[in-house]
């Protein structure tokens, strides 16, 4: 007691506003489960480390040690809680009629203990350690019995994402404006009360029947992209009575309780569940007495609990396929934090990259806290720095150190030994790194797995370039993780007039998107065409109207325009363009399989350079901004057309970039032209002055007073955020305001793609040392990353990595071997240059 006295001084008391770590180690996954050491948490910081981290800066501490462990319920009887057997009807856990939780089955044992810890060379001791009860507490000095309690009782600064209960996340069902004044058909129609005469009026099936509110028709429900489900005798019928019965309810699931039926508006400008506030009135029309009615059927939503329950999801999730359950280093689930699969599959990915798993993760039976990326980060520090967790992620998943027992060698427990909490990794303080100033990824919404992996490689290169002698070997260059996936394009514009050409460079782009051209599928029962077509479309030539040529004295012109690539990276990652607006403007799925060999020669898409009958443009022609006699070249932006495109959600500059880019008042093209853009680094930049040139004083640094001045007057911005601002507007303070505000949606990656973009400062690892990788064009498929559901915006994510001779699934927690991974139906293929296999980059 005695040397925890002499350091009781340090104890601070925490309240409620305080950030407390007592939940997890900041630099590895040990939690309180995980060992019988638990984690310590510093009275004076209170951030929670495993023993070994605890002294990373200091030489002596004072913590609380917290271990727990978990173990079976008894109940009344005095027998072991069992998990029940009776199915979930409701989309939720922890609640009646929902899922049941780990909670129902087991009780958590705490233990704690105030230790004294000391550096005795490079290893941390223990001093001295009491174990501290509600019967010992009053023998510790009163501020260390305080600041424990303090730090017990804290709620913790984890994220809220694993709720007791949870529901999916749908829109609220509304009234269809169709059912107050509904057409009736008076034509005698009566339903039966006995559900086995009930059949669909054209095919004849039994099973999944709706019934039209208006002339009784009865039908099958929807036929799905696959070929199964209903008869589609239903939707088959509106459609012949000339869309004037939109309005059906699925048979068996009405009851006295009519919230429980199913509806349906099959209107184009509805189309979905709906409620029907006079049901009842409508079903007695037709001899339906509702009182006496018995739920025969699942209703819609009970049919996706039952999908959600089941392991897999369809042909992407492998649904009813045996799947063999594996464990081991590379071969770790992870827990989803709600709505978070997207950053769980894409952290999959990118940390099976044998240079990426080197520089981030440990391998296996390899020390977690000595990895080098960890090493002297403050502990108050760990939790907000990228590269710290970027490092304690890929080393759990690549260590083994956390995979729980193959359920076959455990028994009848295997259940409850894979849901423990001491193989469970739930990534929160990676999101809360990679999201805090990010408008969408701060959420705990589903956000699209392109745009996260592309912002987080936009993240992880500025911070890697910040800590560029961590990370490079000798004097060698900076090879950043954007460097494995960099690419450029090279774009061929051959003036129409004169036949004369301009070759345009792009900027580096780390996700080569690729529209579906869907005119060239085969229509099957589901449309069927080649990666090969998606390759094609974006190679072949486009025109270009009124393009104006500086060497034709500005006179429009069209232009014919061909892209290929300026370069074969290590890695490329695919993305298919799977999602595109229907009729009504709202984002819908492509419903088409994609036939992607294992194997690809992409060869053909390789910039070869000029040809030699090119009359290439001279540079200052090509150089200068297009001009003519009466003013800039750029179309007029219709408002019009501005307001329509932003009322459908995309930013004021993205949307001005795609009218500009288009014409300035076609929506449809500009639409188009967002869902092949929207993951350019500049697509929400605003569009650059027309007739100036862009001033070389951008950038350069800018007096702290005029800094301080407007960060006073603005008020909502960080001096670091309007420094950035008034360089990039050459000092103009209106200017740089209006830059700060309209980039508020993403300020943070504005800002980083401005940096990232300026030469660096340090002359160490710059971009400019480090040409783009190049080589042949052989590229093996190695993984992917497929979504379930109607947007990128919803549904779910489920990655597929290849091992070996293998093909493995990621489905958050659930990893197992795979038997069909679904190469036709992923959003996002990683290839990998066949030269490179089992040869990593020896710079990472």
């Amino acid at each position: 007691m005695e040397t925890i006295t002499e350091l009781a001084t340090l104890a601070n008391v925490a309240s409620p506003s305080d950030v407390v770590w007592n939940e997890e180690c900041a630099y590895t996954f040990h939690s309180p489960y995980t060992t019988d050491q638990g984690i310590v948490v510093d009275l004076n910081t209170f951030v929670g480390t495993c023993q070994e981290m605890a002294l990373t800066t200091s030489s002596r501490g004072i913590f609380v040690r917290i271990v727990k462990r978990r173990q079976r319920k008894e109940n009344k009887a005095g027998a072991l809680e069992t998990v029940s057997v009776e199915a979930p009807t409701k989309l939720a856990l922890g609640v009646e009629g929902g899922f049941t939780t780990e909670e129902d089955q087991f009780e958590t044992v705490c233990t704690t203990s105030v230790v004294v810890l000391e550096k005795v060379g490079s290893l941390v001791q223990i001093a001295a350690e009491i174990p501290y009860t509600e019967e010992s507490k009053g023998t510790f000095p009163t501020m260390v019995a305080i600041s424990v309690d303090s730090i017990l009782n804290h709620a913790g600064n984890m994220l809220r994402q694993d709720v007791k209960t949870w529901q999916l996340d749908q829109d609220d069902i509304q009234v269809s404006k169709y059912a107050e004044n509904l057409p009736f058909v008076d034509n005698g129609v009566e339903i039966s009360p006995d559900p086995k005469s009930w059949k669909c009026e054209s095919s004849g099936a039994t099973e999944n029947l709706w019934l039209n509110l208006s002339d009784g028709y009865i039908g099958g429900g929807r036929k799905n992209w696959d070929g199964s489900g209903g008869s589609n005798g239903a939707l088959d019928h509106f459609k012949e009575s000339a869309t004037q019965y939109p309005l059906v309810v699925k048979l068996g699931t009405i009851t006295a309780d009519l919230e429980t039926a199913d509806c349906y508006s099959y209107a184009p400008d509805e189309d979905g569940p709906v409620r029907i506030p006079n049901l009842a009135g409508l079903l007695e029309k037709r001899g339906i007495k509702v009182s006496a009615m018995q739920k025969t059927v699942k209703s819609t939503a009970e049919l996706e609990v039952e999908l959600n329950a089941n392991y897999a999801f369809d042909a992407i999730t492998e649904a009813g396929a045996n799947l063999t359950p594996v464990s081991g280093p590379g071969l770790q689930g992870l827990q989803n934090l709600g709505n978070s699969c997207y950053l769980n599959s894409v952290m999959q990915v990118l940390m099976a990259v044998p240079e990426l798993s080197k520089r981030y993760g440990t391998s296996p039976g390899g020390s977690l806290t000595q990895h080098n990326l960890l090493q002297n980060v403050p502990p108050k520090e760990a939790a907000g720095n990228l590269l710290t967790q970027t490092t304690k992620l890929a080393s759990a998943l690549t260590s083994g150190l956390f995979a729980h027992p193959i359920a076959e060698e455990i028994g009848p427990d295997a259940n409850a030994m894979v849901t423990d909490p001491k193989y469970r990794l739930a990534p929160r303080m990676l999101k809360n790194v990679v999201g805090k100033n990010h408008v969408d990824f701060c959420t705990g919404q589903q956000q699209d797995a392109a745009q996260f992996l592309q912002y987080y490689l936009e993240l992880l290169e500025l911070q890697e370039r910040k800590a560029s002698a961590r990370l490079t070997k000798g004097d060698g260059p900076l090879y950043t993780t954007s460097h494995l996936f960099g690419f450029r394009t090279t774009s061929r514009l051959e003036c129409q007039a004169d036949q004369a050409v301009k070759y345009k460079d792009s900027a580096t782009e780390t996700i080569w998107s690729l529209r579906i051209p869907m005119e060239k599928a085969v229509p099957k029962p589901v449309p069927r065409l080649s990666i090969e077509a998606c390759l094609d479309s974006w190679a072949s030539e486009t025109t270009i109207d009124g393009l104006q040529w500086s060497h034709l004295g500005n006179a429009k012109h069209s232009a014919t325009q061909k892209t290929r690539l300026t370069n074969f990276p290590r890695y490329i990652v695919l993305q298919a363009q799977r999602y595109t607006l229907g009729p009504d403007w709202s984002p819908i799925k492509l419903e088409v399989s994609l036939d992607v060999p294992d194997e690809m020669d992409l060869s053909k898409y390789k910039f070869l350079g000029p040809l030699p009958s090119d009359r290439v443009v001279p540079a200052e022609s090509a150089d200068t901004e297009a001009k003519t006699a009466d003013g800039p070249t750029t179309p007029a932006v219709d408002e019009a057309a501005l307001a329509q495109l932003m009322d459908m959600g995309f930013s004021l500059n993205s949307c001005k970039r795609a009218l500009t880019a288009v014409g300035g008042n076609n929506i449809e093209a500009a639409m188009g032209w967002v869902f092949e853009h929207n993951t350019d680094s500049d697509f929400n930049d605003p569009l650059p002055d027309v007739g100036t040139d862009v001033s070389p004083e951008i950038g350069k640094a800018v007096a702290e007073s005029a800094v301080q001045s407007l960060a006073d007057s603005l008020g909502c911005f960080s001096v670091d955020q309007v420094r950035v601002a008034l360089e990039e507007t050459n000092g103009a303070p209106d200017r740089a305001a209006d830059w700060l505000f309209s980039h508020m949606d993403d300020l943070e990656g504005a800002i980083s793609a401005l940096k990232k973009n300026r030469a660096p400062v340090e002359p160490v690892g710059s971009e400019e040392s480090v040409s783009l990788e190049d080589g042949p064009g052989f590229y093996r498929l190695t993984g992917l990353i497929s979504h379930i559901g109607k947007n990128t915006g919803s549904g779910h994510y489920v990655a597929h990595l290849k091992k070996g001779d293998k093909w493995i699934i990621f489905n958050d927690e659930k990893v197992a071997v795979s038997e069909h991974p679904p190469k036709e139906h992923a959003y996002l293929y990683l290839l990998q240059r066949t030269d490179t296999i089992d040869s990593p980059h020896e710079s990472y």
